[in-house]
């Protein structure tokens, strides 16, 4: 039987096609324009935190090309007091940052989307401690705190409130209230704008009706504002916990982790651990002991989602 010859296209026909598809299809072309995300992405995150974790299962250190050792770090650092202390001091920064920032933000949101005089420039200055850069915040507060120069404590004793200064920042309890201060005053305008943006979206019909079904201030927020705002807050609060637990700036800046490692979080100490003491498998388990915490964060922001499809009339599936 004779061979049939198939006819080939024509590279400009090929050419054409690919033309027409990339002009008709949106998917298509919304990918070609992902690319250089994606690309950014992989090189200056994926690629870090792959390279990170492999570090993890090595003894690599400063100058040396270690060699893989398993699970050794892991090890030694599940008998390390001063790591579980790390780990102490990051929940409970976290935790108590996040939730007095979630109140006072809510409450900021919804006293700006009242109408009042000045609103927009009351807006604007909440913003100032947010745009503010972190070291600059934190030498403020360093100065505030200051065991010698604080005018907290000059100021209580011309009151004649205390006799002699208060070691706010040589104190371990002192140490991490103050450290959580100075995170929540910085981390609140951010709570607050997002809010009150999510705010803005609440038609004022719903309020109008269930004003005049006899609804209290308390039931409007209760029934009509917090659960319209439920999918927001899942996600702002989500990005919080995250810039709040992977904090470094601010302690560094402040205590270096002192003092006897009251304010190390795990951030501070895996810096400490890998550059300063040049031990940079140690340092990156601490960084790689961070992640199913971030993961548990971006669930609660996946959840958040879906939940807002559900209000919205969407499948979940």
């Amino acid at each position: 039987m004779a061979d049939v010859a198939i006819p080939r296209a024509k590279p400009q026909m090929i050419e054409a096609n690919a033309w027409t598809q990339l002009k008709h299809n949106r998917n298509w072309l919304g990918f070609w324009f992902m690319v250089p995300a994606m690309a950014f992405l992989i090189f200056f995150l994926a690629y870090p935190l792959g390279l990170g974790i492999w570090l993890s299962f090595t003894d690599t250190r400063i100058g040396r090309v270690g060699q893989f050792v398993g699970t050794e770090n892991y090890e030694w650092l599940w008998d390390d007091s001063i790591f579980w202390l790390s780990v102490f001091n990051t929940l409970l920064y976290t935790t108590v940052a996040s939730a007095i920032k979630f109140a006072v933000g809510l409450y900021l949101a919804l006293l700006l989307n009242e109408n009042m005089p000045f609103k927009a420039m009351l807006r604007a200055m909440v913003l100032i401690p947010f745009i503010v850069p972190t070291v600059l915040s934190a030498l403020a507060f360093w100065w505030i705190f200051d065991s010698q120069f604080s005018i907290i404590s000059w100021s209580l004793k011309h009151l004649g409130l205390i006799n002699q200064n208060i070691n706010f920042l040589g104190d371990t309890t002192w140490a991490r209230i103050c450290v959580i201060f100075a995170n929540i005053w910085r981390g609140v305008p951010f709570v607050a704008i997002t809010l009150l943006a999510g705010l803005q979206t609440v038609s004022p019909s719903l309020y109008e009706a269930a004003t005049l079904d006899g609804a209290t201030r308390w039931q409007n927020f209760r029934f009509i504002t917090y659960p319209l705002l439920t999918p927001i807050i899942a996600v702002v609060m989500t990005f919080s916990v995250l810039f709040t637990f992977t904090d470094f700036q601010l302690i560094w800046a402040m205590t270096r982790g002192g003092p006897v490692n009251a304010t190390h979080l795990m951030a501070t100490l895996s810096y400490q651990r890998a550059i300063i003491a040049g031990q940079l498998g140690e340092g990156a388990a601490i960084s790689s002991a961070m992640i199913p915490f971030l993961l548990a964060a971006i669930m609660v922001s996946w959840f958040g989602l879906q939940r807002r499809k559900w209000q919205q009339g969407e499948n979940n599936d």
